[in-house]
Formats: C-alpha cells, structure tokens, sequence
C-alpha cells in the first residue's frame, strides 16, 4: 500500500536551516522508500515554497523543477473533477480546510493507507488514510 507525502516533508528535505537538521534528514528517509505518492497540488506547492523571494536560501527555478521533475518517480495523483468533488465532500465531513481536504482526496484515490504530514492530527484515520506526522 503505497503512503502519500505532503508538502512540508519535501520542503524539510532541502531545508538549509540548522535547527532543521532532524526533520530533514527524515524528510530526505522518507523520499527514499519506493512506495511514496504526490499530487500535482503536492508538487505545485512545493515549487511555490521553495522559490518564493522571501524564503531563506530559497531555489531557483531550475533545481526546483528539477526535483518536481525527479519526484514524479512517485505515483502521482492529477487534480480531477473526482478528486475535487470528493475534497468537497471531505471538507463538509471533517471540517478540514479545502486545501488538506484535497490531499487526503489525492492519497485515498491513489489507494495510500498513510498521509505523513506534519499540518494535520497524528493519528486521526479520514476516510481510510491515517494521518502520520513523521517529524513527531
């Protein structure tokens, strides 16, 4: 069963950040096992984050597309009608916010019985995806 990564552990595997050493040796662990799954929203975010003008020791375009282009080793998962309606659904369910609610989408559709995130509650199962935070 495959497990879905959500944007802050690609983000802590190219963290420069000292106090950030721990997170992104995991981050960089987790992106090496064989069974991960993204969503181009995943993937979108991630390329925003890394080179937004404000971040510290931000990427430029070129290293950035070039790890989203490396990722996409991983099964990923497409923004649809499907996975939109179903975030929709998710959200008026569990009350999370559209944007979590979208990944959840992505990894249940992909068929990941974990989302490793550090943005929502360890533990908690949304429809059938147990929420992990990895950097617990």
């Amino acid at each position: 069963m495959p497990v879905f990564f959500d944007t802050n552990v690609l983000i802590y595997s190219i963290s420069r950040d000292p106090a950030e050493t721990t997170k992104r040796d995991r981050a960089i662990a987790l992106l090496g096992r064989q069974d991960g799954a993204l969503s181009i929203q995943v993937l979108q975010e991630f390329y925003t984050q890394a080179t937004r003008p404000t971040r510290p020791h931000r990427l430029p375009h070129d290293m950035a597309a070039d790890l989203v282009g490396a990722w996409t080793r991983f099964r990923i998962q497409e923004m649809t009608l499907a996975i939109l309606n179903s975030a929709l659904e998710i959200t008026a369910r569990h009350r999370f916010s559209y944007w979590d609610s979208a990944i959840i989408a992505a990894a249940r559709a992909l068929g990941c019985g974990q989302l490793y995130t550090e943005d929502m509650s360890h533990g908690r199962i949304v429809e059938g995806v147990e929420i992990v935070n990895p950097f617990r």
